[in-house]
């Protein structure tokens, strides 16, 4: 009996030896953006589109090096920069070397730096930062470190190519800019107000403010003021529900004009603007949903409707970040050895799934990629939003933007 007993035990041990080598073999991918609060359905919605292109662009087509597969880790971190850095260190005590991140520019700044001091501080250790949506452009200038990849147009490209469209519109001759008070709606004002000055000097700026960001629960304050300047457009970088209140607000206040913004689309935005953001609402983003560019693309969003019913592709740039990352620890030949597989990243040129070539520029580690201006319609749509009969279509296309443009990061390498 105690025989059995020992070689029963000693079973169940090789067993679990075995589960825990098989899952020390997955390539663990940490997802901290918040999925609790005023912004979950925002961090929700893209932790849902990792774990999708995890498996359909990388584990179903056999993993990476040989037979190892993605796995996305989820932590929330609250939209608090605080809170992210606690699970930041998290995920790098369970070994995590990839992280990935994108809901607000002030968590960005400071995971880059927590990050950056990690990494040198602990040379065994080290860990890349997978930024696929926050914008501030300090973070590929002045903040700019070796460990950071940045996926998403920063503020200031995509400020170009929005401004280029006002700039066009003889009819707007006054212009309100409002946004959240951190890091990414300063940035978004400053870019506004630079290149509205260059293009349209004849444009007045009548008005040019902050709002504490997720706190405001009500707009009409903001709209009235507005309205009342006379504004022929509004440019704001608002996301999630600020986005959703302002917006909503300006309208019901009586504004007729364009609202140009940055992320007025899906996670609940689409379907509560409906008609009435019709004519009014324009983003700037990158990927080309509607019309869609290929069949693979549109396979791929109907694949992720059939999982997701109630979400959306609203975040495309994630199919990049999957796929580059893929690409970059084949070519490393290693999943730990992160440093090998930040210079793959570096310089990297990729066929982008939603069209055109994508390129991870080496001195700054910005991403370089057709910028879309998109109209908010419910016309000739093939992929709609929040399943609204609503979507964004592509108007205008800047290729390549910003390709060429100076950068003030001067960067340290391993």
């Amino acid at each position: 009996m105690r025989k059995s007993i020992t070689l029963g035990a000693a079973m169940a041990l090789s067993l679990t030896a075995s589960a825990f080598a098989v899952a020390a073999d997955n390539v663990k991918i940490a997802f901290i953006d918040p999925l609790s609060g005023p912004f979950a359905g925002t961090g929700t919605n893209g932790l849902h589109q990792y774990e999708f292109a995890a498996d359909e662009l990388v584990n179903k087509k056999g993993g990476v090096l040989g037979g190892d597969m993605f796995e996305i880790v989820a932590f929330d971190n609250k939209i608090s920069p605080k809170e992210s850095l606690i699970q930041l260190q998290v995920a790098i005590d369970q070994g995590i070397r990839y992280i990935a991140q994108g809901n607000s520019s002030g968590v960005a700044n400071a995971l880059t730096e927590a990050i950056d001091k990690h990494n040198r501080r602990n040379p065994d250790d080290r860990v890349l930062f997978l930024n696929y949506s926050a914008v501030d452009p300090a973070l590929t200038n002045d903040k700019c470190n070796f460990w950071h990849f940045r996926f998403d147009a920063n503020a200031d490209i995509k400020m170009d190519a929005l401004t280029d469209v006002i700039a066009k519109d003889g009819s707007i001759k006054k212009v309100y800019i409002i946004g959240q008070d951190y890091s990414f709606g300063k940035a978004v004002a400053a870019a506004a107000v630079k290149f509205l000055t260059e293009k349209r000097p004849d444009i007045e700026i009548v008005g040019n403010e902050l709002h504490p960001i997720g706190k405001v629960k009500d707009f009409t304050p903001y709209s009235r003021k507005i309205v009342a300047a006379g504004s022929d457009a509004v440019i704001t970088g608002n996301w999630g529900a600020d986005m959703l209140g302002l917006g909503k607000s300006v309208l019901e206040n009586g504004y007729t004009g364009p609202i140009f913004t940055y992320y007025a689309a899906a996670d609940g935005i689409t379907a509560a603007f409906g008609e009435t953001g019709e004519g009014s609402l324009r983003l700037v983003a990158e990927a080309q949903i509607n019309p869609p560019v290929s069949d693979a693309a549109a396979a791929y969003y109907e694949a992720f409707k059939a999982k997701y019913p109630d979400g959306n592709i609203s975040q495309a740039r994630i199919t990049n970040v999957i796929e580059m990352l893929a690409k970059a620890i084949n070519e490393a030949g290693s999943a730990t050895d992160v440093v090998k597989v930040g210079y793959a990243l570096e310089g990297m040129e990729h066929d982008n799934l939603w069209g055109g070539t994508v390129k991870m520029r080496s001195i700054d580690h910005q991403l370089i990629q057709d910028v879309h201006i998109h109209a908010h319609t419910g016309k000739d749509i093939t992929f709609d939003y929040d399943n609204s009969g609503y979507g964004v279509k592509v108007e205008q296309t800047v290729k390549m933007a910003a390709m060429d443009s100076e950068t003030s990061c001067k960067m340290r390498r391993p």
